[in-house]
């Protein structure tokens, strides 16, 4: 080959070259577009918010056969645990002398199946209420189920009247609707620590220890055969069993046992079925 074919060939090859380097990053671009394309979000999602599904409402669990006492437990307590009005127990379990349950005892919690079957429907409100009795099982740390927003605080020095119980606020403080670990609901007061804790209502402790899973420092009043009030998570206890107490009266203090937060977590039984404790308490 002579120097001129070699000097010739030199263009050519050279823009074959060039072709064929053009053809190569075009294919290489096109490969990594598809990935920068799913990179990218559509305008209309682009800072939308991201959707968190709320936690359920804690419903009361089905309630057991019996119930086996243990040491401090009182029969208003087992069937304020329950959600039953405890002249039903009496009923139920034939009990002679309702003031007395014994550890060990097999209470049962729900209706006998004679009776059912009989369309029997005994008259157990007359039964007599007992003041004392033995309490309940090792607590668990538990905060009860906010279920809608704060209010604003509360006036806790008027009264007023329900089925023959004169209502005042147990406490001060900004509260809410809440569900406690059982699945009865209340409402949450929150406030200081060591903050007074009143009686709702003038009554009858019927229950007062530590041993409700779910309440803590927990006080239960009997206010007549209807009514019954809990007062739960505080700092210090201040009245004992079968003590009688005025409405307005300091029974605790307030506090956090079993519960995240310093707050009164009340609760208002009507035979035996909890209520919505605002439509009893006064408004402002």
């Amino acid at each position: 080959m002579t120097a001129g074919t070699r000097q010739g060939a030199s263009p050519r090859r050279l823009a074959g070259v060039l072709a064929s380097l053009v053809l190569l990053y075009g294919c290489a671009g096109s490969t990594r577009a598809p990935i920068e394309h799913k990179e990218a979000l559509p305008a209309a999602h682009a800072g939308a918010p991201r959707v968190v599904t709320p936690a359920p409402i804690r419903k009361p669990a089905p309630r057991p056969p019996v119930h086996v006492v243990v040491a401090g437990d009182t029969l208003h307590a087992i069937a304020w645990r329950y959600g039953l009005d405890y002249r039903d127990l009496v009923s139920w379990n034939r009990l002679a002398n309702p003031d007395l349950i014994v550890v060990g005892q097999r209470l049962h919690l729900h209706r006998p199946a004679s009776e059912r079957a009989a369309g029997v429907t005994p008259d157990v409100r007359t039964a007599r209420t007992p003041p004392k009795g033995a309490a309940l099982a090792a607590p668990a740390t538990t905060t009860p189920t906010p279920v809608v927003g704060w209010a604003s605080p509360v006036d806790a020095t008027r009264a007023t009247a329900v089925e023959g119980v004169r209502w005042v606020w147990p406490t001060q403080g900004a509260t809410k609707t809440a569900t406690s670990i059982n699945g009865f609901k209340g409402i949450e007061i929150r406030g200081a620590r060591g903050q007074a804790v009143n009686a709702a209502a003038a009554g009858t402790v019927v229950y007062s220890g530590s041993g409700l899973r779910g309440y803590g420092e927990l006080i239960i009043i009997k206010h007549n055969e209807i009514f019954l009030s809990a007062y739960a998570h505080n700092d210090a206890r201040l009245v004992q069993e079968g003590g009688q107490v005025d409405g307005g009266q300091m029974i605790a203090r307030m506090g956090n046992s079993d519960s995240q937060d310093v707050m009164l977590h009340f609760e208002i039984r009507r035979n035996g079925k909890a209520v919505n404790p605002l439509n009893y308490l006064p408004r402002r």
